[in-house]
């Protein structure tokens, strides 16, 4: 098996571009790259364009006459038609928008196919990770759903265990609808509590279809969660159910999102923590999966300050080169930044954090504390049926 890293990355990405205003700015992508290259790191992967992924691809997951849908309104924005989740202020349709979403979902494909196929150890796609795109529908700034494809085509190949961990804030809905009824899948989903946050999904009872029961795993946190809630919500859910799932391949999806700067939710996780959670997709993956990781990106609207840097610590994972948290970020990145945002980048690659956690089963839990309430209901749905005492 190839030990490189492989890193999906074609500028068009930067296409998919719902216009001025809208908090998806895929300034953020380009930004992401340029750091990426701005530490060398475009040199310690193999740096891959994919094609576009075609209609037979799009159809492992998404339905045929929402394609169709897709197509029309990118061929005429006017004509999107809002039964379909098109020209929506969450999913404005625009020109080429069609081509642009098959590109980013074709990037997660060859992802998970050059993995696989031990061409890769790692592959990484921080365009990818748009997960509420549902088999009819746009929703949620996502058009294709890039991270279900990726799974889909992974069993397509012949995956008979695929685990999915989602960490962005908003819980990961369309992956898990996808593969409901699907027990080779295991989808687990760490996010804000869908009280408090879009797409009011997410609850630890979503549990999975009775044939496939326990294989949608929901972990709500409670909104103002930060860095030693989170990571104590992590580790007290993901390390146990990979064990006992023993998937093949492992697709992560790491939304920026849950950043304390994000504009759009409630979580006050720092930049510092995102990358402990890399680092332990890593080796998780490397424990349970023979290596095989799938690293998506997702949400993260803080498109200077936090996105950049929290994927560049994603694809120095990835790449076996991590990055030092106090390294300071290249000057030349910094006013490339400015010149494109008018917004001067962060100094340097931490947020001078040293997060610390419990561990869950270690130190006991406390009845009392939302945050343990919300571990302690997830693993009370679940882990039962994977054999595991709560």
């Amino acid at each position: 098996m190839s030990g490189r890293a492989q890193l999906m990355w074609d500028e068009a990405v930067t296409g998919y571009d719902f216009g001025p205003g809208h908090p998806m700015d895929p300034v953020r992508l380009a930004l992401t790259m340029r750091l990426v290259e701005a530490f060398g790191l475009d040199k310690a992967v193999r740096v891959v364009a994919a094609k576009p992924a075609g209609e037979s691809t799009l159809r492992l997951v998404h339905r045929q006459d929402y394609i169709e849908a897709v197509r029309t309104a990118s061929a005429d924005p006017r004509s999107a038609d809002p039964a379909y989740g098109l020209g929506t202020p969450d999913d404005p349709a625009f020109a080429g928008m069609h081509d642009a979403a098959a590109l980013i979902a074709g990037q997660s494909v060859a992802a998970a196919e050059a993995v696989w196929r031990d061409e890769a150890l790692h592959a990484v796609n921080f365009a990818g990770g748009l997960h509420h795109a549902m088999p009819g529908a746009a929703a949620g700034f996502c058009v294709y759903n890039d991270a279900a494809l990726a799974v889909a085509r992974l069993l397509e190949l012949g995956a008979e265990r695929v685990a999915y961990v989602d960490v962005d804030v908003h819980h990961g809905d369309g992956v898990q609808a996808a593969f409901w009824e699907d027990p080779r899948v295991l989808t687990v989903s760490l996010h804000e509590h869908p009280r408090t946050l879009f797409p009011q999904t997410g609850w630890p009872e979503e549990t999975g279809a009775p044939e496939a029961e326990g294989s949608a795993v929901n972990v709500a946190l409670p909104a103002g969660t930060g860095d030693s809630g989170w990571l104590r919500a992590f580790h007290a859910v993901v390390p146990e159910l990979l064990a006992a799932f023993r998937p093949q391949v492992l697709v992560t999806q790491h939304g920026a999102d849950t950043h304390f700067e994000d504009p759009l939710a409630h979580l006050t996780v720092s930049l510092d923590a995102q990358r402990l959670v890399a680092e332990s997709c890593h080796a998780l993956a490397h424990e349970h999966a023979d290596g095989r990781w799938v690293a998506l990106g997702g949400g993260g609207y803080a498109v200077v300050d936090v996105v950049p840097r929290s994927w560049t610590h994603l694809c120095a994972v990835a790449a076996g080169r991590p990055v030092e948290p106090g390294t300071a970020v290249p000057e030349d990145w910094r006013h490339e930044a400015y010149r494109r945002t008018r917004q001067w980048g962060p100094l340097r690659m931490t947020d001078g954090l040293r997060p610390e956690w419990r561990d869950f089963t270690a130190y006991g839990y406390d009845p009392a504390d939302r945050l343990d309430q919300a571990i302690l209901a997830t693993r009370r749905a679940v882990f039962p049926a994977h054999g595991l005492l709560p």
